[in-house]
Formats: structure tokens, C-alpha cells, sequence
């Protein structure tokens, strides 16, 4: 068993603006399950401490950081027995918005202290040197927020191993050489060969130069980044680094995303059950305004409407697949020119589009089980989740060959008929090439033993965290030099950790 620290910058359900959330508190909880001792360690942000005050919340230490008053906090995870660590200081963390930017949408002015001031909190206890009496053999960071950990971490001879898990290499973290020189960095890290980036402090390479091994959130997004066209500048620093480099492809909370206990959906059902998932499209369409009516196709989308999640290729394609009686049901927030161009055409055709823009946990359960075939037409995708969503609810993914979709997403074809698939490809980031996966995908619609055998294989996937944690786990060993542990020590699914 190994002492692992996990650190991150979000973790669901006590704060949450993205995916990472949802990989920092499924994986450790994993970790657990495959006997590791897990700790998480967030920033104590306002919104974190009143929930952690609902769940449970206990002091632990109060010291003095370079002149600043650190207090580390204790609370669970909720509904399991995982510890989350809270480094709290209030000038940094205890003001209203999310983690990352005020109500206004702008990032904070003084990020890079913020989480500069993290890094050596975290450090402290990797170290051991925080009083808790913990010590750590492995540090996990995650993304650009806990970059300089594995940094700051390289200078001390005695210190534990890191592993620096990259979930979107498009935001790296960059900040002014000003912002260099007032956090009093060492000199050495204002390198190429280091942190510099273009006369600029890169966050992000603190974990990509520094930590002992770097992982991506799937095997295809790591041949991606090692390219010119996703590496964002950091493509030579990754193939120069590729011996110490894996992708391992994310699972999902199996028990939050059960289509058998959900209580979100008007009549749960399990692959023996897939009959009553009609019971939910009907359901759907009427909450909607739709025309209920089980022959028609039903897409969906649930996600930011921004550029890299495909958007414009769907709202360029809308008016022909509601002149093909289709129906649409999208959820999401984002840019506004978007919001208000798909806005405008659902008030046009009220019976074909419905169209929510913000996010509701409850309505995204919902639209899952409700359609047949979910869009997810990423211009990149590192891992993605609404589509292991999707196979886990019998609806089919329709999605661009990339990333994380093109690792979990089998495409049919007429030679393959249909035993493996559980999905439909389109290789050529444009509207027609998604509109020929859609009428793909439409036409195995009509054809309810085919469409019965894609459900099944993609409900018979395992897509749980069990799977991935053992490969982490595999990998910390290796990274600690210790011979692999059986995956036979994993736990049931159900247990509670």
C-alpha cells in the first residue's frame, strides 16, 4: 500500500467547472478501492468550506508559510471514506466565484499567486513538514493549477516521486515574466529547458519537465499532443519526454451514472430492460415540447457551447435534420453568439428543437436516457465523459475520431455487422462528414435489431474507475520501483470508500 497525495484544483461534488472535478473525486475513491491510502489536497475556496461545514470539517494545523498564516483543514468526500485536506488562505481563497474567475467571468488578476501559494502548501505536506504525520511516496497533480509542485518538489533530495496527469493541454497556465520574478522563483527555473515559455512563465511545464512520469486522460490524446497541431508549443518538450509518458483513458462514477438506480429518470432500466428506456423518450419529449413520438430520432447534446465541443458544425446542420423530422434536445451555456443563434431557432420550431441554456444535473440524466444518439463532434477531445455517459444509458454516441472518443467509441459497419460497435466515427472535422455519421446513425435507428445490438454492446462495456486505477496503480509501482500488485485485490464496485 503507498500513501498517495492527490492534488487538485477541483473536486466533485465540493466545487466543480469541469471534468477534472469529476476525475479528482472518482479516481482516488478508486485508488482506495485497489488498497491505496488516498488523500486529497484542494485550495479551501469559500464555496468548499460551506459545504465541507455541511459534511464534516475539522482543523488540523495552523502554521507560518514565508509570512503568511496557512490552515489546513480536514473533511470526507461525501458518501465515502476518502480524506480532502483544505489549504486555506483567506487572501487567496475566500472570495465568491468559482476557482478560477470572478461572477464576472475574468480570470483573478493574482492566479498565479493563488496557486503558486497552493504548490508550496502542497509541497510542505509532500514532504511531510506540515505536521500531519503522513508521509507521502506519491504526488499526483493535476493540470496547470499544480504545475510547480513537481518543480518546487525537485529541489529537495528527499522527497516523494510525481506523477503529472494532463486533462487539456490547451490551457497552460501562462503568465507574464513579471509574474516570474514576483513569486521569487529560483533563477534556475527561467529556462527553456524549464518553466520559461516564450519570455512567459508556463505553469504547466513545472509538471511536464519536473514530475518522474506524465500521464493524459487517454492513449490517442497522447500521440495527439506530441503533434504540432495539439501540442500548443509544448509537443518537443513531450516527445523529448515520451519514455515517461501513458495515456490512460478515464472511467466514470458507475453508481452516479446507473440507468438501473437513477433517480433522475422517470422508469429506471437495465440492459434486460431496454423497452422502458421509451418510457424516458416520451417522458422527454413531453417536458420538452417535443411531439412524442418513439419513430423519430431523437439527437442530443449536453456541454459548453464553445468551439472546441463542435457546436457550430451542429447548428449548421440543424435546419436540414429538423427538414428531416429529427428532433434535437441541447443543453448547455457558452458563448453567446451560440446561446442566441440556437435560442432563435428553437423558437422557430418548437416541436423539433428544445434548447436549455445553463446546466441541471437532474435534465442531463434525463436527456441521456431519454434520446437515441448523443453529439459529441469535438474538435478535440482529450478524454471526454457524456459519451461514456451515453454508452452506459443505451444511447448511442455519434463522435469525431479523436482523443478520447475515437479510444472509447467503436464505429459500425456493415462488415464488422455490428459486433462490436457501439457507436458511429466521422474522421474530417466538417458539417458533412457529421451529417453522414448522423444519417448513419439514423438509418440503424429503423432497424431495431441492429440498434438493440449496439445498445447492448456499449452497456456491456466497463467503463467504472476499477480499471483505470489498477493501470495508475501499476504505474506508481513502477514509478516506485515496486513489482506490480494483483488486480485481484479490487474491491466490489458497490463498496463504500
Amino acid at each position: 500500500m503507498s500513501n498517495i497525495l492527490f492534488a487538485a484544483s477541483e473536486v466533485f461534488p465540493l466545487i466543480k467547472t469541469g471534468g477534472l472535478a469529476d476525475v479528482a473525486a472518482s479516481l482516488p475513491r478508486a485508488l482506495t478501492r485497489v488498497g491505496q491510502n488516498v488523500r486529497i489536497i484542494l485550495p479551501a475556496y469559500t464555496p468548499v468550506m460551506k459545504a465541507a461545514a455541511d459534511i464534516e470539517l475539522k482543523k488540523l494545523k495552523s502554521f507560518d508559510v514565508d509570512g503568511k498564516l496557512v490552515t489546513l483543514w480536514k473533511t470526507k468526500l461525501p458518501e465515502t471514506r476518502v480524506t480532502v485536506l483544505l489549504v486555506d488562505i483567506p487572501e487567496f481563497f475566500e472570495r465568491d466565484g468559482n476557482p478560477y474567475c470572478g461572477s464576472d467571468g475574468r480570470d483573478w488578476p493574482d492566479n498565479a499567486q493563488r496557486f503558486y501559494w497552493f504548490a508550496k502548501v502542497v509541497r510542505l505536506v509532500a514532504l511531510n513538514q506540515a505536521g500531519l504525520k503522513w508521509p507521502v511516496d506519491i504526488v499526483h497533480c493535476n493540470d496547470w493549477q499544480t504545475g510547480l509542485i513537481p518543480a518546487l518538489l525537485s529541489r529537495d533530495s528527499a522527497r516523494p516521486k510525481t506523477v503529472f496527469t494532463i486533462h487539456n493541454l490547451a490551457y497552460c497556465g501562462v503568465f507574464p515574466h513579471q509574474e516570474f520574478l514576483d513569486l521569487n522563483l529560483p533563477d534556475e527555473f527561467w529556462h527553456y529547458e524549464s518553466l520559461e515559455f516564450h519570455n512567459q512563465i508556463c505553469f504547466m511545464k513545472g509538471g511536464l519537465v519536473y514530475a518522474d512520469h506524465i500521464t493524459s486522460v487517454s492513449p490517442t490524446y497522447t500521440e495527439e499532443i506530441q503533434t504540432p497541431e495539439r501540442g500548443h508549443g509544448l509537443d518537443g518538450l513531450l516527445r523529448h519526454r515520451q519514455e515517461h509518458l501513458s495515456g490512460i483513458l478515464n472511467g466514470i462514477d458507475v453508481d452516479e451514472w446507473n440507468p438501473a438506480t437513477d433517480k433522475n429518470l422517470t422508469k429506471t432500466y437495465n440492459r434486460r430492460t431496454l423497452d422502458k428506456k421509451q418510457i424516458n423518450k416520451k417522458a422527454l419529449q413531453e417536458q420538452l415540447g417535443l411531439v412524442a413520438d418513439p419513430d423519430v430520432p431523437l439527437l442530443g447534446f449536453i456541454g459548453r457551447l464553445v468551439d472546441q465541443k463542435g457546436i457550430e458544425l451542429i447548428i449548421t446542420l440543424l435546419p436540414l435534420l429538423i427538414a428531416k423530422g429529427y428532433q434535437i434536445a441541447v443543453l448547455g451555456s457558452g458563448n453567446r453568439q451560440y446561446e442566441k443563434s440556437l435560442t432563435a431557432l428553437a423558437q422557430q420550431h418548437r416541436e423539433n428543437l428544445s434548447v436549455t441554456i445553463g446546466y441541471n444535473e437532474a435534465l442531463a440524466h434525463q436527456i441521456k436516457a431519454g434520446i437515441d444518439i448523443f453529439l459529441m463532434p469535438s474538435l478535440y477531445e482529450p478524454c471526454g465523459l457524456n459519451q461514456l455517459y451515453s454508452l452506459r444509458y443505451g444511447t448511442i454516441p455519434v463522435v469525431h475520431a479523436v482523443g478520447g472518443l475515437r479510444d472509447s467509441v467503436t464505429d459500425y459497419s456493415e462488415s464488422e455487422q455490428g459486433i462490436t460497435a457501439n457507436g458511429f466515427l466521422f474522421y474530417s472535422f466538417t458539417s458533412e462528414a457529421l451529417l453522414n455519421a448522423i444519417l448513419r446513425a439514423a438509418r440503424s435507428y429503423q432497424d431495431k435489431t441492429l440498434w438493440r445490438k449496439l445498445q447492448n454492446n456499449g452497456m456491456s462495456l466497463d467503463l467504472s474507475w476499477l480499471h483505470s486505477a489498477q493501470q495508475y496503480l501499476d504505474l506508481y509501482n513502477r514509478v516506485l520501483g515496486k513489482p506490480e500488485e494483483s488486480s485481484q485485490s479490487i474491491q466490489t464496485e458497490s463498496a463504500l470508500v
